[in-house]
Formats: structure tokens, C-alpha cells, sequence
């Protein structure tokens, strides 16, 4: 049975094998806070610094980690450089780290070897979140900017003996931002080259989210000249680099190694299949409940894992840390944290666009325990998505939308896993996102509304004259070529009825197995809403007597019974919706189940 004693000393809060760090006892959480000097002398710090034994144990290596928005990349980086760097003159960092470590894991760690790495290296330390422009020239110039500002944090080599002048020259044309293509193209092999000379000793680089100017590249069009130069830069540096101790890149998309990382052969990739480091981002359930006891707030951690829980890293499942964070902040209170952080591109480009198939799909997904079965390749090409099959999941999945608990064999690009919505909070995304498409179909909210009234209501006319709009005005006829089609699209439609709980599809019931049915949240707050759809192909003789079309649907409902896994005595209004091309009719009556 694990240890579950609590004790706190020195700041230092224990249970079993948990840590968290609050040298104030203010018991404050860090919502957005990535100096980690900052979190520790101010929040509390849920203790990850065991990745620093992760990276130090594989001298000579590049890491790359990637894992989704919001999981304490940042802050981890940040830790790592706190650890590594010899203190700089003039810097932040210029304190002593060891007083902030002295409590965590990784003091004690393997009896306490990994001490003698504390602030023992010079450090580069780069971050790419703002280079996210609209053109590669404004991009490059905030990198050009970048490099001008960690070249001049180490300003004090210009006075160095260790440098020659041609270096100090170079050196001082990159800090005033004036410096060749040339210059720039090779400028963090420089420096880390530089470092060494004068430190006598290799040097640590760390680089944060790395792929920022590539997603951009891709949605602005400029993804050949970033890629072109990310890869001369890093290659340069990062391989057979004499200079470098270990290097430690973070992003959420895996670039893959053909367009980026092609001559690396020392990159160690992490993703959320890996298990190496399946602990160091998220937290753990022993960590959440950890700090729900440190706060006195054990009585919100049902509704958190529902909530926040759910993804499955490596061997280990963890809870999304903004929201989990975010929720015990405003006591308890469950709301969509970190949906609201920043745009949710790619779901909202994927919700838009869906094809009759993948919509499908996400449907699946959105009913309990919905799953479906995708290849995951982790190592994304961004030209690749459209165009290759399954590349959109496989962002999806880095970009923390999706899950799998079947990470085992990590590069095997073809195998088929289980991928799930994590958790609630994420669901929430892809309602709205699904909701968001279907109200511009229909035009508008108000038009969406009278259409969920009238089916409920049991107005045939206000459904046809709404569905017979939609389909006038919105899909393009090829779109809707099958009875799937239509499917879909009342499907689609039905989501964010006002007192209803979200359309489920393809369900058994009865003898066999209805097309949509939308269930109130409280069965005595209106019907259940069960809808059987039927197609004729435009030109076929059914196509020319829809009515009779629509009634041999609403029979299908009853003969079947489609209602009998409702509640005995529950109102339910069955419809029968026929379709052909543009036109549209719509029958319904009401029973009891």
C-alpha cells in the first residue's frame, strides 16, 4: 500500500513519492507562470525536476519534447536552465539556484550525483512564441531580434582574453543586429563555440517551442524559408557540435526529421507515446491528489478528473495542468481553462472542413467512450495534411485534442490505435466547434433555435421550411450524394438543443438501430426526439413522393421500436425526414415508450 503520510518542512510538502514545493506556505498556484525562480519563491510547485536526471543522464544528446499547449513545457525549460547555468553577471540568474533545488528530487536523486551539475554551464536559451507573423520578413526579424538578445546577455565575452578579435567582431555584429545572412544562418553554433572557449566547458542550449515559426510558415506561406533556415541553424549546432553538452529543444507538433532534422543522428524524440519521460509533463493522480489535500480542497477531485483527466503519456495517466491548476484557483468551479487560453486552430480547421467521413468520426467520438481507430505518425509533415492519410489525427493527437491508451510500440506509424476525446473540458471544445459550423449553416442562431423548437414541438412545417432553406443555401449538391450525407447533416444540426444533452447516432435500440436521437437533460423537460432519415436518388420514383418517403421512415421508428431502452412513460416525438437533392419532407407523431 503506498505511503499516503503527509509532511512539510522547509517548504517542502511529502506524500509517498510526491513533492510539492511552497517556500511561503501561501499555498498560491502559478496560473501562467513560467520563470521558475519565480514559481518557487512565490507558488506553489508541483516537483518535476527529476527531468534534469532525465537529460543529464544522456550526455552529448539533443531532446526534443513535445507535448500539447499549456503542459509546463515553458516551465520546465526554465527549470533546466535555473539548474545548469553558471550564474551570469548581471542576469536573473546570477543567484545562487542551489537553495531553490535543495528541497526537490533531484537533489537526492541516485545519492545525490546529480548536484554537481548545479549551475556548472554556460547556457543559450532561446524561445520562438512570438515568431509567429504573417511573413517570413517580419518573422525573421523577430529571430534576428532573438539572437541579438541572448547574444548580448553574454555580452561580458566581448571583454573575454579566451576570444580573438575577428570573433569579438562577429560576436558584436549580431548584437547590434547587424550582421550577414551569413552570420545569422551560423549564429548558435557561434555562440555555443564562443562559450566554450571562454568557459572552458560545454555548453547546455535550450530552445522553446521550436515549431512555432513552422505552424506558422504553413498557415501564412512562408513554410519553405523557415523550415530552410531552422534546419541549417540547428543542424550546425546540434550536430557533432564539439562544444555541446546536451541540448534540450520543446515544441507541440514533431517536425518531422526529413524537413528539419534530417542530419541529426543524436535527436532523442519524445512524444506523449514515449514512455521515458511519461512523468515530467502533466500531472499524475498522486500529484492532484496531493494537492487537493494541501489545499483543503479534496471535495472538487471527482468533478476535476472528469474535468481535466484523461490523457495517457507514455505508461502514465495525467491531468491537463492549466485547467487542473485553474480549477482548485477559482475554487472548484469547472469551466473550459484551457480551451480559452489561445485559438484552438487546428480543431476549428478540422470541425470546418470535415468531410461526410470525418464528421462521422468525430460524431463517434462525442458518445460516451466513443473511439476510433487511426494510425498515429507522430513525425508530421505540415504539407503533408490533407494530403496524407491520417496526418490531421496525428495532430490532433500532439496538439492534446485527442488520446490513446495504447502507446506501445511508438514508431510504428501504422498501427491502428484507439484514439478518445481525453475528458470533458476537451469534448466541450469539439461541441463548440461542431455547434459553430451547423448555426453558419443554418444561418444564424436564432435560425438554428426555431429549427430545435419545431422538432421538438412537432411543427412539420417549421422543420421542412428550415431544412428546405439549409439545403438551398448551404451545401454544394455533390455534398450530399447518400443517405449518409443527409445523416450527418441533421446530425450535425441537432447539437446544442436548449435543454437536451448531445445527439447520439447509430445506437442498437429495439430491433435494430436508429438514425439520431436527442434525449432531454431532465426527462420531464420536453420529448425525446428520435429521427429516422431516408434518401431517393434525384430522378428515381421514390424522389418524386417524398411525404410517403418521410412516412415510411416515421414507421420504421415504431416497427422496430427504436424507443425501448427510454424510460417507461417518456414522451417521445418521432420523425420521419426524407430527402432528394434540394427538396425535403418531414412527418412526425408523438408516443410514449
Amino acid at each position: 500500500m503506498a505511503d499516503t503520510t503527509a509532511t512539510y518542512e522547509n517548504g517542502i510538502y511529502r506524500v509517498g513519492s510526491v513533492r510539492l514545493s511552497d517556500l511561503t506556505g501561501r499555498k498560491a498556484l502559478p496560473i501562467g507562470v513560467s520563470n521558475f525562480r519565480m514559481v518557487m519563491e512565490n507558488y506553489v510547485f508541483i516537483d518535476k525536476s527529476l527531468l534534469i536526471a532525465d537529460v543529464l543522464r544522456m550526455p552529448g544528446t539533443s531532446n526534443l519534447y513535445c507535448r500539447p499547449r499549456r503542459f509546463g513545457k515553458s516551465l520546465n525549460l526554465d527549470m533546466l536552465q535555473t539548474f545548469l547555468e553558471a550564474p551570469v553577471l548581471g542576469s536573473p540568474n546570477a543567484a545562487d539556484p542551489r537553495p531553490l533545488f535543495e528541497g526537490l528530487a533531484i537533489w537526492d536523486a541516485e545519492d545525490g550525483r546529480f548536484r554537481e551539475h548545479c549551475g556548472a554551464y554556460p547556457v543559450v536559451r532561446f524561445s520562438f512564441n512570438d515568431v509567429k507573423k504573417a511573413d517570413w520578413d517580419l518573422g525573421y526579424g523577430v529571430v534576428k531580434a532573438a539572437l541579438s538578445m541572448e547574444y548580448g546577455r553574454h555580452g561580458y565575452l566581448l571583454n573575454s582574453n579566451a576570444l580573438n578579435d575577428t570573433e569579438k567582431e562577429r560576436f558584436g555584429r549580431i548584437v547590434a543586429g547587424k550582421a550577414s545572412d551569413a552570420d545569422y544562418a551560423a549564429s548558435l553554433l557561434f555562440l555555443t563555440q564562443l562559450l566554450q572557449k571562454h568557459h572552458n566547458r560545454q555548453v547546455v542550449v535550450l530552445i522553446d517551442e521550436y515549431d512555432a515559426p513552422v505552424m506558422a510558415g504553413y498557415t501564412y506561406g512562408y513554410y519553405d524559408e523557415v523550415v530552410a533556415f531552422l534546419k541549417g541553424w540547428l543542424t550546425g549546432a546540434l550536430k557533432d557540435n564539439n562544444a555541446l553538452a546536451v541540448a534540450v529543444l520543446t515544441g507541440v507538433q514533431h517536425i518531422s526529421k526529413e524537413s528539419i532534422f534530417s542530419d541529426l543522428n543524436n535527436l532523442r524524440v519524445d512524444t506523449s507515446l514515449n514512455v521515458a519521460s511519461d512523468e515530467r509533463y502533466g500531472f499524475t493522480q498522486a500529484e492532484v491528489d496531493a494537492l487537493a489535500t494541501y489545499r483543503s480542497q479534496t471535495e472538487g477531485l471527482n468533478e476535476a478528473r472528469t474535468w481535466y483527466d484523461g490523457y495517457r503519456f507514455g505508461n502514465v495517466d495525467v491531468y491537463n495542468p492549466w485547467s487542473v491548476l485553474s480549477y482548485f484557483n477559482h475554487e472548484c468551479v469547472a469551466d473550459v481553462y484551457w480551451g480559452n487560453t489561445s485559438g484552438n486552430g487546428v480543431l476549428a480547421d478540422m470541425v470546418r472542413d470535415a468531410d461526410e467521413a470525418t464528421l462521422g468520426k468525430l460524431y463517434r467520438l462525442l458518445e460516451p467512450s466513443g473511439t476510433v481507430e487511426e494510425p498515429l505518425d507522430t513525425s508530421v509533415v505540415f504539407p503533408d495534411v490533407g494530403v496524407r492519410e491520417g496526418a490531421l489525427w496525428s495532430m490532433l493527437y500532439l496538439a492534446g485534442y485527442l488520446t490513446t491508451d495504447d502507446t506501445s510500440l511508438p514508431g510504428m506509424t501504422r498501427r491502428l490505435r484507439p484514439l478518445r476525446i481525453p475528458n470533458e473540458e476537451i469534448a466541450q471544445l469539439y461541441r463548440g466547434e461542431i455547434i459553430d459550423r451547423f448555426t453558419q449553416l443554418s444561418g444564424g442562431r436564432d435560425r438554428l433555435a426555431a429549427l430545435h423548437r419545431a422538432f421538438a414541438e412537432g411543427d412539420e412545417d417549421g422543420v421542412t421550411a428550415e431544412l428546405a432553406d439549409i439545403l438551398l443555401r448551404a451545401p454544394s449538391y455533390y455534398d450530399l450524394a447518400s443517405e449518409n450525407s443527409y445523416h450527418m447533416l441533421v446530425l450535425g444540426l441537432l447539437f446544442n438543443m436548449r435543454g437536451y444533452d448531445t445527439p447520439v447516432s447509430n445506437r442498437e435500440a429495439g430491433r435494430g438501430r436508429f438514425d439520431v436521437r436527442v434525449t432531454p437533460e431532465e426527462t420531464d423537460r420536453g420529448p425525446a426526439v428520435l429521427v429516422e432519415v431516408k434518401w431517393a436518388r434525384p430522378g428515381s420514383p421514390e424522389s418524386t413522393d417524398l411525404p410517403a418517403l418521410a412516412t415510411t421512415a416515421l414507421a420504421q421508428i415504431s416497427d422496430r421500436n427504436y424507443a425501448a431502452d427510454l424510460p417507461a412513460g417518456t414522451t417521445v416525438r418521432l420523425w420521419g425526414l426524407a430527402f432528394s437533392g434540394k427538396d425535403v419532407a418531414a412527418v412526425t407523431t408523438s408516443t410514449l415508450s
